[in-house]
């Protein structure tokens, strides 16, 4: 019973470190290690058990916010329709790149690397959930690929807040299927 006490508390520490460092790093990219700990109320050992580096730390906070929003398909699918969905789910992933863009300083070229590694394929894999949703229903157009909206949305996270829904919009509006030809 007192591993699962402990393990509990650990993962509750881990939590809390990553909530507390997501919102530091957002109010101010330089945040040391030593505020990022006493923002989420544990030792300095504590973090640096869990996060041995400042890049180790602010890159399990990238990897975390892209496993929320990947777990967001099939709720936003659920809820609402397939080209809806897209959106929503493309506005959240644009707030992600633009949340790791601003981190960019505190990871070296080999992490940012191996971020864009692990997590093109399973995005890849959500756009494709979302797309194929939309061809079946008919609102996306067959040859719609996940690959392609990908790349075209990739400028949306350096567009400024007020251009990047229009954007988005035009991008949009050229995944539906032509009428009438």
């Amino acid at each position: 019973m007192g591993s699962l006490v402990v393990r509990s508390d650990a993962r509750e520490n881990r939590e809390r470190i990553l909530a507390a460092a997501r919102a530091a790093f957002l109010d101010d990219g330089s945040t040391s290690m030593n505020q990022v700990a006493q923002r989420a109320g544990v030792g300095a050992g504590t973090l640096y058990r869990n996060f041995p580096t400042r890049e180790a730390l602010v890159f399990a906070v990238y990897q975390d916010e892209v496993e929320r929003i990947l777990s967001a398909v099939p709720e936003l699918l659920a809820e609402l329709p397939p080209l809806e969905a897209l959106r929503q789910w493309t506005t959240g992933l644009v707030d992600a790149m633009r949340r790791k863009h601003g981190l960019g300083d505190a990871l070296g070229p080999a992490t940012q690397q191996a971020i864009t590694e692990q997590t093109y394929e399973p995005v890849i894999g959500a756009i494709t959930t979302l797309i194929e949703a939309g061809q079946r229903d008919g609102t996306i157009r067959a040859d719609a690929d996940a690959g392609d909206f990908l790349a075209l949305t990739a400028a949306l996270w350096r567009a400024s807040d007020e251009r990047s829904p229009r954007m988005l919009a035009l991008i949009l509006d050229g995944l539906r299927p032509e009428s009438g030809a």
